[in-house]
C-alpha cells in the first residue's frame, strides 16, 4: 500500500470530471481561454496520470475570438456509455452569451479524435450527461433560476437527449435548487444510477472560501430528489481562514480498483486563507456509504493530506508529479504542458526539432484579449524557477519580447527586452487591471540571446535577467482572490510587436522548469 499527496493534480486544475472503463480512469479538467483544451488524462490507479490528448485540440472546434481571462470552457463532464466517451461542456463568452453556451462532444477512444461540438439547447453552465439502465440519456446542468428566492439562487434541471435527434427532447424538469436556505451558485451536478436509485452530487456556496458539497437522492431521474439531513456533506468553511486548503466543492464520484468508493473533487490551497497562486487543483477524497448515503472523509470531515491507495504498492518516484510523471528540468515543444491563448500553440508557433519554438512576433499585446504570439505552462508548485533563452537576433526594431507571469490580460507581470536602434531596452513591467507599472527599465548592449525567467518563492515572483534577480512582484496582487476570475498563475513567452505590422520572430529555446527543492505537495509558506 502506498499514500497518494493531495492535491494529486497541483496547479490548475479545476472541475474535474471522471469515470471509469474497465481498469482505467479517465478524467477532464477546465481550461477557460487556453488552448488546446480540456485535457484528457488516463490512470490505473487514481495516483498517475498521463495525458494522452485534449478534447479541443483543433482550430475552429469552437470560437474563442477574443474571448477574456476566465471565459472560454468551464466544468466539463466524461462519461462512457458503453461504447462511445462523452464530454459535455459550456463555453462562456461574457461579453456575449449568446456566442458561447452548452454542448456535448464524442469520442470512440478517449485519446480523440473528437466529434466537432453538438450545442445544447439549454442555457446555464456546468452540463452533465447521465445514462439509465434502458440506454436512455439524460442530461442535466445549472442555471440561475427562473423565479428566484433570492440573489444567485440557481436551480438544476434534468432532460432527455435522444441519441438520434442530437439534441434535447422531452420534458424539462428542475430537480434541486440548493440544499441550504439562502445558498447560491448550486453547479457542478452529477447524477448517477446506484442500486436503482438517483443520486444528485452538486457544489454549492460558489467556487470560492463557501464552497461545498451537497447531496440528494431519489427514486426515478426526474425526481423528486430529497437532501441528504447531513447536507452540505463536504466542505472547509467551518474550518476557518487557517485551514490550510479552501474552497473543498465540485465533486464527481467513481469507485476505486478495491471496490471502495473515491471523489476528485477542486480545492485551493491558501496559507493565508485568502490567496492562491496555484489556481484550483485536483483532490482525491475517500468516500464510504452508510444508510444509503456517501460519506466523504469518513472519520476526518475534510480533504486529507495524504489518501491511503491499498490497490497498488508502486510508489512514485521521489522528486516527481503529476500528470504525466512530470520531473524538473527542460520542458521540450512536444511537451503536454505548453498552451496557447484562444488558439492551439501550433497556430501561434512552429516547435522545431530540437526541442524549441520559433515564435513570430504579432501586433497583439498582453492586454489584448486576442491571439497573442504566446506559449505558457501552468505554475505548479510554489517554489520553482523557470527559465528560457530567447534568441533576439531576428527582432526587429520597436519589437519586444520576454517572459510573463500571466494570470489574464489584466494582469500580469513581465521581464521583456525591446530592440532599439541602439541595443535593447530591459523592462520589469507589473500589469494590474487597467494600470502599467514599470518597476525596472534601463538601456543594454545588443545581446543575440538573452535568458529570461522568474525565481518563485511563495508569495514572491522575482523576475530573473541572465542570472540576476531583479524587483519582484507580490503575487497576491495578481492571484485570482486579488483580481477576480477563476485561474491560477501561467509562466509564458511572448513576442509583440506593440500594435505595428509585425516583421520578426524570437526562438525559445533551454526551457527549465525546476522546483527548488524536493518536490512535496504543500502550502504556500
Amino acid at each position: 500500500m502506498i499514500t497518494a499527496a493531495n492535491p494529486i493534480l497541483p496547479g490548475c486544475h479545476p472541475d474535474p470530471s471522471i469515470c471509469r472503463v474497465g481498469d482505467e480512469y479517465f478524467l477532464v479538467t477546465s481550461t477557460f481561454e487556453y488552448l488546446p483544451g480540456l485535457p484528457v488524462m488516463r490512470s490505473t490507479d487514481l495516483v498517475r496520470w498521463e495525458t494522452i490528448g485534449h478534447a479541443i485540440d483543433r482550430h475552429g472546434m469552437l470560437d474563442f475570438d477574443r474571448i477574456r481571462s476566465s471565459g472560454g470552457l468551464y466544468a466539463p463532464t466524461i462519461r462512457h456509455d458503453g461504447e462511445v466517451f462523452w464530454i459535455v461542456c459550456t463555453l462562456v463568452d461574457q461579453a456575449d452569451p449568446s456566442r458561447g453556451g452548452n454542448f456535448v462532444i464524442t469520442a470512440d477512444a478517449p485519446a480523440g479524435p473528437w466529434s466537432d461540438p453538438i450545442r445544447l439547447d439549454a442555457d446555464g453552465i456546468d452540463p452533465s450527461v447521465a445514462f439509465d439502465a434502458d440506454g436512455r440519456v439524460w442530461m442535466h446542468g445549472t442555471r440561475l433560476a427562473r423565479e428566484p428566492r433570492w440573489h444567485d439562487q440557481t436551480e438544476v434541471w434534468v432532460r432527455e437527449f435522444s441519441r438520434t435527434e442530437r439534441a434535447l427532447v422531452g420534458e424539462e424538469h428542475v430537480i434541486w435548487r440548493g440544499a441550504v436556505q439562502g445558498v447560491v451558485w448550486a453547479e457542478g451536478p452529477h447524477l448517477y444510477r446506484l442500486d436503482g436509485r438517483w443520486y444528485l452530487v452538486a457544489a454549492e456556496g460558489g467556487t470560492e472560501f463557501h464552497h461545498a458539497v451537497s447531496v440528494a437522492r431519489a427514486d426515478e431521474v426526474t425526481g423528486p430528489y430529497v437532501g441528504n439531513r447531513a447536507n452540505p456533506v463536504l466542505t472547509h468553511r467551518h474550518l476557518g481562514r487557517g485551514a490550510g486548503v479552501i474552497g473543498a466543492g465540485h465533486a464527481d464520484l467513481v469507485q476505486a480498483p478495491d471496490g471502495s468508493w473515491q471523489a476528485v473533487m477542486l480545492a485551493m490551497r491558501a496559507a493565508d486563507g485568502h490567496h492562491y497562486p496555484l489556481g484550483r487543483e485536483t483532490f482525491l477524497c475517500p468516500v464510504t456509504w452508510e444508510d444509503g448515503w456517501p460519506v466523504f472523509a469518513p472519520g476526518l470531515g475534510r480533504l486529507p493530506d495524504e489518501v491511503a491507495i491499498p490497490w497498488t504498492d508502486a510508489a512514485m518516484e521521489a522528486g516527481t508529479w503529476q500528470p504525466d510523471d512530470r520531473r524538473p528540468g527542460l520542458v521540450p515543444a512536444d511537451d503536454h504542458r505548453w498552451t496557447s491563448l484562444r488558439v492551439p500553440p501550433q497556430h501561434v508557433a512552429r516547435a522545431d526539432d530540437d526541442g524549441s519554438w520559433m515564435l513570430p512576433v504579432r501586433t497583439e499585446v498582453l492586454s489584448d484579449p486576442g491571439t497573442v504570439a504566446f506559449l505558457g505552462l501552468r505554475q505548479q508548485h510554489a517554489d520553482v524557477d523557470v527559465t528560457c533563452t530567447i534568441e533576439t537576433t531576428d527582432l526587429a526594431e520597436g519589437e519586444t519580447a520576454g517572459f510573463v507571469v500571466r494570470q489574464s490580460e489584466r494582469d500580469h507581470a513581465a521581464v521583456q527586452i525591446t530592440r532599439t536602434p541602439e541595443g535593447l531596452v530591459l523592462e520589469v513591467v507589473h500589469r494590474q487591471a487597467d494600470s502599467e507599472q514599470i518597476l525596472l527599465r534601463h538601456d543594454t548592449a545588443f545581446a543575440s540571446s538573452v535568458a529570461l525567467g522568474v525565481r518563485a518563492r511563495g508569495w514572491s515572483y522575482e523576475p530573473v535577467c541572465d542570472g540576476e534577480v531583479l524587483p519582484s512582484v507580490d503575487a497576491r496582487t495578481l492571484d485570482a482572490a486579488a483580481t477576480g476570475g477563476f485561474l491560477g498563475m501561467w509562466f509564458g513567452v511572448f513576442a509583440t510587436s506593440n500594435g505595428r505590422a509585425p516583421r520578426g520572430h524570437v526562438r525559445i529555446s533551454d526551457v527549465v522548469y525546476a522546483p527548488s527543492e524536493e518536490v512535496v505537495q504543500r502550502p504556500l509558506p
